[in-house]
C-alpha cells in the first residue's frame, strides 16, 4: 500500500520541490496539495489514511503555530512535519512544543529532505538542531503552557513573587512550576535553566541569569 503525503504550502514551486525530494526515496507516494490552511484542513478531512502532513508555517490563514495546533488537536494520528524558512531554534523549539514531529527549513537540501522524511515516516524526531541544543528542544517541548511561561519569566530575570502576580497564582505554586521545570530540563538551579534555555534563543542578549539568593 502505497504511502500518501499532504503537502501544504502556499508556493507551487516548493511543492513541487517536496514532491520531487521525496519521490526521489519512493516512487510509491501520493500526494495531496494545499495551498492554504482552510485548504490542508479539507484535504486532511477527506484524507483520513494520510500518513503524514508537511506544513508550512507562514501561508494564507495561518496564525503562528495556530494551524499546527489545531491539527495536532484534531487528528492526532497524523504526523506533522513543520516546513518553514523561520529556521532559528526557538521556532524549532515551539513547533516541536506544540506538536510537530519534524522540522525541516527551507533552505535543507533535496537529498536531506528526503532523508528527513523518511526518519519522521519511521517514528522518528528530525530537526536540523543536533547533540545538546537539540536535546535542550525536546526537553523544552516536555514543558506544559504554564511551566514554559514560567522558564520566560525566569529568563527575564523575574523573582517568584513577580511572576506569582504576573501569573495570578501563589509563590508556592510557582516554586512548584520551577521544581518541575529544573527536572525535566535535567538542571539543578534556576541559574542553569536559564542557561540551558539560552541555548536555544535568538538573542542570547536578552537572557538575564536569576537573583543568585534563589539558587
Amino acid at each position: 500500500m502505497s504511502r500518501q503525503i499532504i503537502v501544504a504550502d502556499d508556493h507551487p514551486l516548493f511543492r513541487e520541490a517536496m514532491k520531487a525530494a521525496v519521490g526521489r526515496l519512493d516512487r510509491g507516494v501520493g500526494f495531496v496539495e494545499a495551498d492554504s490552511v482552510a485548504a490542508m484542513l479539507a484535504a486532511a478531512e477527506a484524507n483520513p489514511g494520510a500518513d503524514l502532513l508537511l506544513l508550512d508555517l507562514n501561508m494564507p490563514g495561518a496564525h503562528g503555530f495556530n494551524a499546527l495546533a489545531h491539527v495536532r488537536g484534531s487528528r492526532p494520528e497524523l504526523p506533522v512535519v513543520i516546513v518553514s524558512a523561520d529556521d532559528d531554534p526557538q521556532t524549532i523549539a515551539a513547533s516541536l512544543r506544540f506538536g510537530a514531529q519534524g522540522f525541516i527549513p527551507k533552505s535543507t537540501e533535496a537529498g536531506q529532505i528526503g532523508k528527513a522524511i523518511e526518519a519522521v515516516l519511521a517514528g522518528e524526531i528530525y530537526t536540523p538542531t543536533s547533540g545538546e541544543e537539540l536535546e535542550i528542544a525536546r526537553r523544552v517541548a516536555d514543558l506544559t503552557p504554564q511551566q514554559f511561561r514560567v522558564l520566560g519569566m525566569l529568563c527575564a530575570g523575574l523573582l517568584n513573587k513577580q511572576i506569582a502576580y504576573d501569573l495570578d497564582v501563589s509563590e508556592a505554586t510557582v516554586k512548584a512550576h520551577v521544581t518541575a521545570i529544573l527536572r525535566k530540563l535535567g538542571v539543578t538551579t534556576r541559574t542553569q535553566a536559564v542557561l540551558a534555555a539560552g541555548r536555544l534563543a535568538v538573542d542570547r542578549a536578552s537572557i538575564k541569569p536569576p537573583p543568585e539568593e534563589f539558587d
